[in-house]
């Protein structure tokens, strides 16, 4: 009887999540890519403010690791009409890039002649 029960709570939950992943991809809030959900509120913030905004929600920041998160993220940037800032820096080496953890990239899509440091990476 209890396993009964723990599933039908279940199906509850998941049924109550599709709900509102639903309703959250409709109004452009999330996307999706491999298991992952990206989101956002819309708001133009600064570097640091849109890190603490992802930690408040439990979270972090974007950092695309394939195309499909890629895409995921860009969905966001074509719908806002807007840039994204991602989870990645310079490294000490100049040109060279990594995560903010500073493990080192094993996904890049920069635009032709970039990273150039001047905002359209």
């Amino acid at each position: 009887l209890v396993d009964d029960e723990v599933e039908d709570i279940i199906r509850q939950l998941e049924h109550r999540i599709s709900r509102l992943e639903g309703v959250l991809s409709l109004e452009k809030m999330i996307s999706t890519s491999g298991g992952k959900i990206f989101a956002t509120s819309g708001k133009r913030a600064d570097f640091h403010t849109t890190i603490e905004k992802c930690k408040e929600a439990g979270g972090s920041i974007a950092t695309p690791r394939n195309s499909g998160e890629n895409d995921a993220i860009l969905y966001f940037v074509k719908s806002f009409n807007t840039y994204a800032y991602l989870g990645i820096k310079e490294s000490l080496i100049p040109s060279k890039f990594q995560f903010l953890d500073g493990t080192q990239l094993n996904y890049t899509n920069w635009h032709l002649n970039e990273p150039s440091g001047k905002g359209e990476e």
